[in-house]
């Protein structure tokens, strides 16, 4: 039989659960089952220093904030191939290994784990003391790019993504075990695998007993004597490994029956899946066949031409010269050369007629399927000329009118009720200016600074207008804005609103309330749609509050942009908006200080 790599991964959740993890794997504490008379090996790491020591180590000197409360502080990866490659001539041999193969598996899997975890692998065990070699590894689980803990990014966090990301670790294992001889597993079986914790506690469940002469007690003999002398018999300990590993054995066989069976299982479906893709891409071939041009040498055959046997590439007849090269043509005219380019085109110059003469005669040659084709390949021809000519519409933002500013100036402040010398502030880094219809201009860049398009709001009396500039590119650009920290440091929170009003009625509010600009470095962004969110970034960053109106827009909107920022928090403004929440807290704070001077008011 042919040995299968074996791998799980578990999660410590506390510093508690990293020394008890070591308890066993470090053998401070009686593990039953494990052969004292047999040594184990580390392969990764110190012997000087504790588990849990080693993991605060790591993580205190890579990351950059304190871990989360749930945060998965070390995971545990168990490596092991099954008993028939250990002892391929008795798989039932426990305790038992071909020393040779043993050190191949070792060496592999410690190869492995650097490989693909480095600095972050502190340690990797090897056993030898149980029933089969296999290997306890410990990963502190950072990102290197956003220096956090992230177990499931690593390994991943829902169901879905565990499989996923599980039977690609399996994968990337059972490559680097092949050349051993070791295979991987069933790929996509439904059965259940043996937990990291299960495994524990099979493993140090109490194993069956066999009644024999030796295990009578001697005379005068006390209980705990007694005890110590039946431990320490080579017999019943060789008796108790063989007894756990044929219970082990049992179990293997029943999840093989389980797995056989939701193989079979599965095999069906993918039979049936198989099925209908080769069903899908026989239409799809049939659409694509229908999106080619008519070979250029069958209309070329008969509108009476014939080919060149000396020169394959070119075709003669009624006074034409023309070289065929794929969809394109060119006529070698005595000083000068004509060409053009699919069936239509060749047959107005074969036949020296117009557009509608030449549908005509495909019409009569190829039959309404001909022409269809041969029309929807003019009309991509001229589509991807007219793209590649045509120049390419730029944006241009409205010009500024500063002489409009004070009346912007005086609705950001009175109406909405933001801060004057904020709004001075953004309007002093041109983001937000007037244009001479009285709009407010509010600047969208992208992540680089670079202005990509504009969102205008009406301010006036007669102007109620309120959206985008022609031209605005709304997925490459947002109005956004970065408010604390130093100005050199990386992003560590952003706020996602409705719109740029929305945004600086948020930032207001957290300025007001912290009584200045927040320590945190935060970006405030307008997102009106999910269809605009730079998702790669926001994963980047550790905290995303997702601020959108209480309504059912806004409300929908939150929804659709958290179900692809996992680690997002919704809030939500105790008004319909955030601005109409700034102006009613705004309303209240010079209540409150007019009847208690001198004392702030909590939002």
């Amino acid at each position: 039989m042919t040995g299968l790599a074996i791998l799980r991964v578990g999660k410590l959740k506390s510093f508690g659960n990293v020394g008890g993890s070591e308890a066993h794997t470090a053998r401070l504490q009686e593990t039953t089952n494990a052969d004292p008379e047999k040594t184990n090996i580390r392969l990764i790491g110190d012997n000087d220093h504790p588990l849990e020591e080693i993991v605060k180590t790591k993580i205190a000197s890579s990351t950059k904030h304190k871990p989360r409360k749930n945060a998965v502080l070390c995971s545990e990866m168990f490596l092991s191939a099954s008993p028939e490659y250990f002892r391929p001539h008795d798989p039932s041999l426990a305790g038992e290994w071909d020393n040779h193969r043993m050190l191949d598996f070792a060496n592999t899997s410690k190869n492995w784990l650097i490989s693909n975890y480095s600095h972050k692998c502190v340690r990797a065990e090897l056993h030898l003391d149980e029933a089969t070699p296999h290997i306890h590894a410990y990963i502190v689980p950072v990102n290197d790019k956003t220096k956090q803990l992230s177990h499931n990014e690593m390994f991943g966090g829902s169901a879905k993504e565990c499989r996923i990301k599980l039977s690609k670790l399996q994968d990337s294992y059972a490559v680097a075990l092949a050349p051993l001889g070791i295979e991987r597993g069933v790929k996509g079986s439904k059965a259940s695998h043996t937990k990291i914790k299960e495994y524990y506690q099979a493993v140090n469940s109490k194993p069956l007993t066999l009644e024999l002469q030796r295990l009578e007690p001697i005379l005068g003999e006390t209980a705990q004597r007694f005890y110590t002398r039946i431990k320490a018999d080579p017999v019943i300990q060789t008796l108790d490994h063989q007894l756990a590993d044929r219970q082990r054995a049992i179990e293997h066989e029943q999840r093989a029956v389980q797995n056989a069976l939701a193989s079979e299982r599965i095999r069906q479906q993918q039979e049936t899946r198989i099925k209908q893709l080769e069903s899908e891409n026989w239409d799809l071939r049939q659409q694509t066949e229908k999106l080619r041009d008519l070979p250029l040498e069958d209309v070329a055959w008969l509108l009476g031409l014939d080919r060149d046997h000396n020169q394959p590439g070119k075709w003669r007849g009624q006074g034409n010269n023309i070289n065929i090269d794929g969809s394109k043509f060119y006529e070698f005219a005595p000083g000068e050369q004509k060409g053009g380019g699919g069936a239509i085109d060749l047959v107005m110059h074969v036949n020296k007629c117009n557009y509608a003469q030449a549908i005509a005669w495909l019409y009569d040659n190829f039959g309404e399927a001909g022409v269809e084709k041969a029309v929807i390949a003019q009309d991509r021809k001229i589509a991807t000329e007219f793209a590649q000519l045509e120049p390419r519409p730029q944006f241009v933002p409205p010009s500024a009118d500063e002489r409009q500013w004070h009346k912007i100036e005086n609705y950001l402040t009175q109406k909405r009720e933001l801060l004057p010398s904020f709004i001075q502030a953004v309007h002093e880094q041109g983001l937000i200016y007037a244009d001479e219809q009285q709009n407010a201009v509010f600047l969208m860049r992208n992540l680089d600074g670079e202005t990509t398009g504009a969102f205008l709001k009406g301010t006036g009396e007669d102007n109620s207008f309120q959206g985008y500039v022609k031209e605005s590119k709304r997925t490459q650009g947002w109005f956004h804005l970065k408010l604390g920290g130093e100005q050199n440091r990386e992003i560590e929170k952003v706020v996602l609103c409705q719109s740029p009003i929305e945004a600086m009625s948020f930032a207001t509010l957290e300025m007001e309330v912290q009584q200045g600009i927040p320590k945190t470095r935060t970006m405030y962004m307008a997102v009106d749609s999910p269809k605009s969110l730079p998702v790669e970034f926001l994963q980047t960053v550790r905290a995303v509050e997702v601020a959108y109106d209480n309504d059912d827009l806004g409300n929908e909107t939150a929804r659709m942009i958290m179900e692809q920022l996992h680690h997002a928090t919704r809030v939500k403004p105790k008004g319909k908006d955030w601005n109409e929440t700034l102006c009613a807290w705004r309303k209240q704070q010079n209540k409150h200080r007019r009847e208690h001077p001198g004392q702030g008011l909590e939002l």
